[in-house]
């Protein structure tokens, strides 16, 4: 049994990899837990039957006891990543640590060369890896069937109503408190693509700005808070929060969604808690007056080591999902992770679609990939010989010098960056 302590209780650690004791009752057992939400701390105590002595609140008060289970999973916010990583690596514990790393390059090496000098295990949590989605690509690539890849178009629909929840109102709205935008949500992608390609990124160059979510924009009418705004610019606004979180029929606590985005409001959404976070908190704010300033749209155009090419665009405005093209010199294959669709064209053949839904049953979370990352690292923990570390920290570090440099030359105006000269 492998013992698991976790350090922050959001939606990543609470309602994500917490739930993974479930699923894996019989190999791992959560003994620790820490927030400094006293009620999110209480029902994970009670749900998974943790010693009340082991609950603290917060990641530092835990981390001053000495170590209390065999791997701990770091689920904090951006910037405390890189203090609890450093001090539980110290005192013996493995990570499983939530993306990105850190928002500071040079604290992500200072993991990187901390888990190596003591021996640590430390999985980042790049999920796609994982999905049934890009294992399927990953396969067909490698089996040679469309040849050698020349060029790849992809493509994050962040999604509107999204973008507005996590990147306007919410945690990472603002680089200066989190991580700019294409570190934050994109590494997912960098580190997909690179792995995708199986070629190391040799230049990058990137645009992107803030656009739309800003104070210039505001309606004519609008409020500073979506319950005070007038009924005729609400009823325009596909970013009204009462919308977004009490009667949209897609996310709306009307039609049953009390999970992910309106937990993240308050705990156990009901209407009338929910109505009463938005009156007050920082998720009822107009979207265009908000302290945001991490981009709503940008694009990554990367050279790889052997010559082949790579375009990435991530943008606010769409309903939200994943599509990719990749172009070989025999074929190409086009997928879209939103219909679990894959299709590969050979030249001078007749197109064959994959439905991935026929290859794998569990497609939870993250695609897939939030449960076999789970019981990958638990694979690894035990030395069973099944573990396959495909998010080491070593792997993952190359996803964040791909970020960091994208977002170094948006800053510069689209200068390329030279990634072997900066290696």
């Amino acid at each position: 049994m492998i013992t698991v302590a976790i350090s922050g209780l959001g939606s990543r650690g609470k309602d994500t990899y917490a739930k993974c004791q479930h699923i894996f009752s019989d190999r791992m057992k959560i003994v620790a837990v820490a927030d400094p939400i006293e009620e999110k701390v209480r029902e994970v105590r009670e749900e998974y039957q943790v010693d009340p002595a082991l609950c603290f609140p917060s990641a530092e008060a835990m981390l001053q006891r000495e170590k209390l289970a065999d791997v701990m999973f770091i689920c904090t916010q951006d910037r405390q990543h890189y203090g609890h990583a450093m001090k539980a690596m110290e005192k013996g514990y493995d990570l499983l640590l939530e993306k990105p790393i850190s928002p500071s390059l040079e604290e992500c090496r200072q993991i990187q060369e901390t888990a190596e000098r003591l021996g640590r295990k430390v999985v980042v949590c790049h999920v796609l890896r994982y999905t049934p989605f890009y294992q399927f690509l990953y396969r067909t690539v490698r089996s040679g069937e469309i040849g050698q890849v020349v060029a790849i178009q992809a493509i994050e629909n962040v999604g509107y109503w999204h973008q507005a929840h996590s990147f306007v109102r919410g945690n990472w709205r603002n680089s200066q408190e989190s991580s700019p935008m294409i570190l934050q949500k994109s590494c997912h992608d960098m580190d997909i693509l690179r792995w995708l390609s199986g070629q190391p990124c040799k230049r990058i160059s990137s645009f992107g700005s803030l656009t739309y979510f800003r104070p210039e924009n505001a309606p004519c009418g609008s409020a500073e808070r979506c319950l005070a705004c007038s009924e005729a610019v609400r009823r325009e606004c596909p970013y009204d929060a009462e919308k977004i979180y009490i009667t949209d029929e897609a996310t709306g606590v009307q039609h049953g969604h009390t999970g992910w985005p309106a937990n993240v409001l308050v705990s156990h959404p009901t209407e009338e808690r929910v109505r009463a976070a938005l009156q007050n908190g920082p998720y009822g704010r107009c979207v265009y007056r908000c302290d945001n300033d991490v981009v709503d749209h940008q694009v990554v155009n990367m050279e790889m080591a052997d010559g082949s090419t790579i375009s990435f665009t991530m943008c606010a405005f769409n309903q939200g999902g994943r599509s990719i093209k990749i172009m070989g010199t025999l074929g190409e294959i086009q997928g879209d992770m939103n219909q679990n669709t894959v299709t590969v064209m050979r030249f001078g053949e007749k197109p064959r679609t994959i439905d991935i839904r026929t290859l794998a049953q569990d497609f939870s979370g993250h695609g897939g990939g939030d449960n076999r990352l789970v019981e990958d690292l638990l694979d690894l923990i035990e030395g069973n010989g099944k573990g396959q570390a495909l998010t080491s920290i070593d792997q993952s570090m190359e996803s964040h010098y791909m970020a960091f440099a994208a977002e170094e030359s948006r800053i510069h105006g689209g200068q390329v960056i030279d990634l072997m000269r900066e290696a």
